[in-house]
């Protein structure tokens, strides 16, 4: 029998559910969702019988869940087989599995998806699935509310939705804003085990969120997509795409407005009219902004070892008192306290099955 596949340290922050002796629960478990208001229930069941009056030095089932904000992160692990059913209300939540370890099969109306390491589900609890879950698993699940996605969706499109939204099972984390989408929801697993982290912060957690719900509705094919591909490519001009590509590729060079001009290939006047019409802001803004967020992440992720000022200067902030300001303003938190959080997560991190 497998150990547990997280640090139980890591789960201090989350509400925790164990279970080490199947006899005592006949062979089943039942959870209620922890959502206000929700009247699901999961019941969980070993598939060998034989296990079910056997006793356990140690947990056998796993199940940790934190809200904050509109989001609900879980992990939970299982040392054996176990089929999942669904009870209760059509679910108002839409739910991001990522596989840690082993696999599990998603069945719903006669079609089934088998996620994996490399493979991710999208799916809506309600009484029609079935989870087929294998031994010796782990996985994290991030949700969102239904109406919360929908209701971007329609901002997006500019337009009611005519049919509900209805997300395809599978997930390819390998490519494209699939794999950006699995990045962010890992790090919204790793920031939800932290007491200070992102979503102790409103402010930092809205902005996580928002960059969610877009990396979702963009990165996981859905009954929109195409619409919405269509909408996004003839609701922005090209100048305004080839000068954000433009600033994205260069934002750690010296860039004039002139220059993003002519990569764009049209006039500094038309540029800023057009980043004004459909961005709010300037070009010169939208470059502040892109070079925020380009800092925030590499100080997120810890990866290059460099310091705090190293990566305000690499960005073209050569005032750290304003870049902290104008970071704090943006993300909630200063770039110290972001460069901490990270130093503790290469301490303490997810597995990676």
């Amino acid at each position: 029998m497998a150990a547990s596949f997280m640090n139980p340290a890591l789960l201090r922050m989350f509400d925790v559910v164990r279970a080490s002796d199947p006899d005592d629960l006949s062979g089943t478990m039942r959870v209620t969702e922890r959502v206000v208001r929700s009247s699901r229930v999961y019941t969980y069941q070993l598939r060998d019988r034989a296990l079910w009056r056997m006793r356990f030095d140690r947990p056998i089932f796993t199940l940790a869940t934190r809200g904050a904000g509109s989001l609900l992160a879980s992990y939970a692990d299982s040392s054996f087989a176990t089929d999942v059913s669904v009870d209760g209300d059509e679910g108002d939540l839409f739910c991001f599995t990522t596989m840690l370890a082993g696999h599990m099969r998603l069945v719903r109306e006669g079609k089934s998806t088998t996620a994996s390491n490399h493979v991710g589900l999208a799916w809506r609890p309600d009484p029609s699935t079935r989870l087929l879950i294998g031994e010796d698993n782990a996985r994290t699940n991030v949700f969102f509310k239904v109406t919360d996605l929908e209701s971007a969706l329609e901002h997006m499109l500019d337009d009611n939705l005519r049919q509900p939204l209805v997300f395809e099972t599978h997930l390819d984390w390998s490519t494209g804003l699939a794999a950006s989408l699995k990045r962010q929801l890992d790090f919204v697993i790793q920031e939800f085990q932290q007491e200070d982290g992102v979503a102790s912060s409103p402010v930092a957690l809205a902005s996580v969120t928002d960059l969610l719900v877009s990396l979702v509705l963009r990165g996981a094919t859905h009954n929109y997509t195409d619409r919405l591909a269509t909408a996004a490519g003839s609701a922005v001009p090209a100048y305004v795409r080839r000068a954000e590509d433009f600033m994205r590729a260069h934002s750690a060079q010296p860039i004039r407005m002139s220059h993003v001009a002519a990569a764009a290939g049209c006039s500094l006047r038309t540029l800023t009219t057009v980043f004004h019409h459909f961005r709010g802001t300037t070009p010169l803004g939208m470059l502040h902004s892109i070079r925020l967020d380009l800092a925030r992440a590499e100080l997120a992720s810890g990866a290059s070892g460099a310091s705090v000022s190293t990566i305000a200067r690499r960005y073209g902030f050569t005032n750290t008192a304003r870049f902290a300001t104008s970071f704090r303003r943006r993300f909630g938190t200063t770039p110290t306290e972001m460069a901490r959080r990270a130093s503790i997560r290469g301490t303490l991190t997810l597995p990676i099955a």
